[in-house]
């Protein structure tokens, strides 16, 4: 009997280090059908993801670019999808879409479109704003269909230009690997906290849009006996560094560099903190959710369709420090209250955020586009 012939999906994503939408890639990769679906990946910067999928035995490319719409990199990725016989692209965020896009319609192969939030943002001046709009209007035109990972996102687009073939499949993590109920190495005693120290945790690509800097200024105006851990990398770090040092802060912040090891991590905070100016919706927020941490996060699109207020964590006005930093007082001072809103982040996200589910459904919309049902 033949072997059925397996679809060929290109995985595009704009960077090799490892974020939101790469943690993304990462365990949808893995959790698809192998049987049905093989997965190629192509990177636009090198990085710990790229190096981990080699590892793997998956195909792996890198098309080095950190422009938008680069077209000096679309001849290279039209041979990609040429040698490697690709059936269907998906391209994970703005930057990915706006370098294959050109290749896939030039070669008639299907492209799916995953926003994980848009390229316009509130903070963005008028112009800025009309352009980075106008790019995602004709991005979602190329696409076979578009997938968004909250309402909020999809309602966003839909004020700006048609999504005629949309839907919302939400973000989901992979709840083996997010358990709080294992057994983990002790991340405290590594970084010479004590247990009955109340531990805040940031882990981010330091960028504007985690709004770092706001979040140091909180951090200021909290009492000195809360201790802070900041893990990431990206390019405000240096100044973050100079900032926590003219702020006094040196002693009460650990900083350190990306790690792989985030479920240890997360175990051994008490609070976890994300200032975001804008998300789609925060893979690094379903994480700690789901390992029952007392969550304070921004009101923004997307983390407002996950944390409801004071039921399963604490929300916060944007670039707001003094709002932050009486968030993380309360909390700090109040274990009760901490352990009653991560019990509700863990059921939240055991009930409704399994990757299982997402890479389900990410199928059908790979069979819908392929005519397959």
């Amino acid at each position: 009997m033949t072997a059925t012939k397996k679809t060929r999906i290109l995985h595009a994503i704009r960077q090799g280090k490892i974020g939101g939408g790469e943690t993304h890639v990462l365990d949808l990769v893995h959790q698809l059908n192998r049987d049905k679906f093989e997965s190629v990946i192509l990177a636009f910067t090198p990085g710990p993801m790229v190096d981990q999928l080699k590892s793997e035995g998956f195909t792996v490319y890198v098309v080095p670019t950190e422009r938008p719409f680069n077209w000096k990199a679309w001849p290279a990725v039209t041979q990609i999808l040429t040698d490697e016989n690709i059936d269907l692209v998906h391209a994970h965020g703005t930057r990915a879409n706006s370098n294959t896009f050109y290749s896939a319609k030039k070669l008639n192969i299907p492209l799916v479109y995953t926003v994980h939030g848009w390229s316009f943002h509130p903070d963005q001046s008028m112009p800025v704003k009309f352009i980075r709009a106008q790019s995602e209007r004709l991005l979602v035109s190329k696409a076979d269909h578009t997938i968004c990972v909250s309402q909020s996102n999809l309602a966003d687009g839909k004020k700006r230009f048609p999504i005629s073939r949309g839907s919302v499949i939400v973000n989901g993590i992979n709840q083996n690997k997010f358990n709080p109920d294992q057994t983990f190495p002790d991340f405290r005693k590594e970084i010479n906290i004590d247990n009955s120290v109340v531990l805040v945790g940031y882990i981010a690509r330091i960028t504007v849009q985690k709004d770092p800097f706001t979040f140091l200024r909180a951090i200021a105006l909290t009492p000195e006996v809360i201790k802070f851990v900041i893990i990431g990398d990206g390019e405000l770090k240096p100044e973050m560094l100079r900032l926590a040092g003219e702020l006094g802060l040196t002693d009460r912040i650990v900083f350190l560099d990306f790690r792989s090891d985030i479920p240890s991590i997360l175990n051994a905070i008490d609070i976890f903190c994300l200032p975001s100016l804008w998300e789609g919706l925060p893979i690094a927020l379903l994480e700690a959710m789901a390992m029952r941490k007392a969550i304070v996060a921004t009101a923004i699109d997307g983390t407002r369709d996950l944390v409801r207020q004071m039921e399963n964590g604490v929300l916060v006005p944007v670039s707001e420090s003094s709002k932050l930093a009486d968030a993380i007082t309360t909390l700090a001072s109040d274990r009760n209250l901490r352990e009653r809103l991560g019990e509700q982040a863990y059921r939240t996200i055991k009930d409704n955020f399994g990757v299982e589910e997402m890479a389900l459904k990410i199928e059908n919309v790979y069979d819908k586009v392929l005519g397959l049902k």
